[in-house]
């Protein structure tokens, strides 16, 4: 991404990573063999507290609702120019790690370890892909999961609301 001066209290190491910053609400859809096809309204901040990583937080809800379906937390560590590793955890027991690469306001993330409790859904890989244009972040997800190959699961369009 461009080099532009960091917003006060940014990291340096994150500066790759600053257009994630603020809050996003948008919509989104998803389907996955074995499943009927959903849509869903959701939430999404990335904060910093001035150390080298964005904190990450999730929420999917029923469109016009408050009836939550999904959500997730973690961490973005920017290691190197251009490349970002990301952490996160799932109420549904599963915890997964990402590394990726930070080019134009595109994001590609694959997992490298999943985790998971004994009684959580067996994933096998992760794919996230993160598309910023000014204030607009859209993403797909493909996931490989209960035998399935890796398929499309999600998409969503985002508005940065502040």
């Amino acid at each position: 991404m461009p080099h532009r001066a960091l917003p006060e209290g940014v990291h340096p190491d994150c500066r790759d990573l600053v257009p994630l910053l603020g809050t996003w609400h948008g919509r989104g859809d998803g389907s996955y063999p074995g499943i009927d096809d959903f849509s869903y309204e959701e939430a999404v901040q990335f904060e910093t507290n001035g150390k080298p990583f964005l904190a990450y937080r999730q929420q999917t809800v029923v469109p016009g609702t408050t009836t939550p379906m999904h959500a997730e937390s973690g961490f973005w560590r920017p290691v190197l120019p251009d490349r970002v590793e990301v952490v996160l955890a799932q109420p549904t027991g599963i915890a997964e790690v990402y590394e990726g690469t930070v080019d134009e306001g595109i994001i590609q993330l694959r997992s490298t370890t999943i985790s998971r409790t004994t009684t959580a859904k067996h994933v096998e890989v992760m794919e996230r892909t993160f598309r910023i244009h000014h204030d607009t972040l859209r993403y797909d997800v493909r996931m490989a999961a209960m035998g399935q190959p890796l398929t499309h699961h999600l998409s969503a369009e985002l508005q940065r609301v502040d």
